[in-house]
């Protein structure tokens, strides 16, 4: 018989138990995200190309060359073009500079070991082994991203229970078939990013750089999060009264420059095949700095500050009401009812650290038996998402006025605050969260019809 301090080896710890339910939940979702795809890829296309630009079926008698066919077929829509022309033939065009290159490096790597299998495939056109590779390896990561934010959402708040319903409600994302299925960086952006903001939370700042380094080659909005760096090297010990070390600096400033690095490698990248040589050059080499993303951005798709703010897209806007409201509400009820008192604190008592400045042993919810007095009265309150909020609202800031507004629909997902946003609403305004969630399994449903329809929003 076991002693009184042991625990039956018939009784696994909460995170295991609750990681094994998130597991099978998350693979569930993701199939039934391909399924709702492929079954919807049957309507009449908005768009011919995916059945024009995949290459000749050569199989006619294969059952798994028909099925090969038909996934790709269901999942090569809006980006998934340009990431699987790029995977094959690399950068082309000047508008492909616009779409970073990790997804493409990857679908071309496995892409190639999926064709050493089976050498008789077409070169010619699109390969169906980059675009099946870009959404195999996009349901694999978002497996993996949402028990990874269970462990990050743990780790800052220090709450099984509200790890397990944060983790819940990211099985309900606001582009699911982007996320899950599809060819896009939506799926290695969003792991790369809970995997280094997971990193910087327990302290260990060079796997967190490495990690948002790999964010940055997937999307531009990826140097951002050099930001959870800056924070916890520097504004955090400001903030309790703690002396900054030379050395933090400097390691702050070197691991963010290496976050910076596959942005500015890939504008030097452009500059030596646009700008070099005696061809004429186009306009974005003579400036300032010359940044092809930001010019292809401009010229395409017209991104600039409040360009996208015209009658006609209204309707986009309408879309990415729901998510926006969302982070702008939680985002400010957390800077009015946490983060300000404490930079109040810092400002009128320089010399005392502010009460808010919890250690790990008192985090919201760890039943440790700490003085309830040294505890926030609310774990979504907790000075720990201090960065995530500050980084959610400049992301939201950002897509409200100065880019397509709808793309806050795919990189919600890339925000754990959104989901702790979600749980919040449900714990403390549950009828609000009843809506949340009736509004993600509607949408994302319809979502998936949309995509696979060829219609918007992309």
């Amino acid at each position: 018989m076991s002693s009184s301090g042991e625990q039956p080896a018939a009784f696994a710890p909460p995170s295991t138990h609750h990681r094994r339910i998130l597991f099978a939940f998350s693979c569930i979702a993701s199939l039934l995200t391909l399924i709702l795809a492929v079954a919807s890829a049957w309507l009449p296309l908005f768009d011919s190309s995916p059945k024009v630009l995949l290459p000749p079926w050569t199989e006619p008698t294969s059952i798994l060359g028909s099925l090969r066919r038909a996934l790709a077929c269901s999942v090569l829509r809006w980006d998934a073009f340009h990431f699987a022309h790029i995977a094959q033939e690399g950068y082309v065009y000047e508008h492909e500079w616009a779409f970073f290159p990790a997804a493409p490096s990857l679908m071309r790597s496995l892409g190639g070991v999926l064709r050493s299998w089976n050498p008789t495939v077409a070169n010619s056109q699109l390969e169906l082994e980059h675009i099946l590779v870009g959404g195999v390896l996009g349901s694999m990561l978002s497996v993996h991203s949402v028990l990874v934010l269970y462990d990050l959402t743990v780790e800052l708040l220090g709450s099984p229970n509200v790890a397990l319903l944060a983790a819940l409600l990211s099985l309900l994302p606001s582009s699911p078939v982007t996320l899950r299925v599809a060819g896009y960086t939506e799926a290695i952006f969003t792991w790369s990013s809970y995997s280094g903001m997971l990193y910087c939370a327990r302290r260990q700042w060079l796997f967190g750089a490495f990690c948002f380094m790999v964010a940055a080659t997937a999307r531009s909005n990826g140097i951002f999060l050099c930001g959870f760096i800056l924070y916890g090297l520097i504004a955090e010990p400001i903030l309790e009264h703690r002396q900054i070390h030379f050395g933090c600096t400097c390691l702050a400033l070197g691991l963010s420059a290496m976050v910076l690095s596959p942005f500015l490698y890939l504008q030097y990248g452009a500059y030596r095949v646009f700008c070099l040589g005696d061809s004429k050059h186009p306009p974005w080499c003579d400036t300032f700095p010359p940044s092809i993303y930001t010019y292809v951005q401009s010229k395409y798709w017209n991104v600039g500050l409040l360009r996208y703010w015209t009658p006609q897209q209204l309707p986009n806007f309408v879309l990415g009401a729901p998510p926006l409201a969302l982070l702008f509400a939680y985002t400010l009820h957390y800077l009015r009812s946490a983060f300000l008192p404490r930079l109040h604190a810092l400002v009128s008592s320089p010399s005392s650290s502010p009460a808010s400045s919890l250690d790990p042993s008192e985090k919201s919810g760890d039943d440790t038996g700490a003085p309830s007095s040294a505890r926030t009265p609310s774990a979504f309150l907790h000075p720990s998402l201090a960065p995530h909020v500050v980084h959610a609202l400049i992301m939201v800031l950002l897509l409200l006025f100065a880019s397509h507004t709808q793309i806050i629909l795919r990189v919600a997902a890339s925000m754990p605050c959104i989901y702790w946003a979600a749980a919040w609403l449900l714990v403390e305004r549950p009828a609000l969260g009843r809506w949340w969630i009736g509004w993600s399994i509607v949408w994302g449903a319809v979502s998936c019809v949309l995509w696979a329809a060829f219609l918007p929003p992309a």
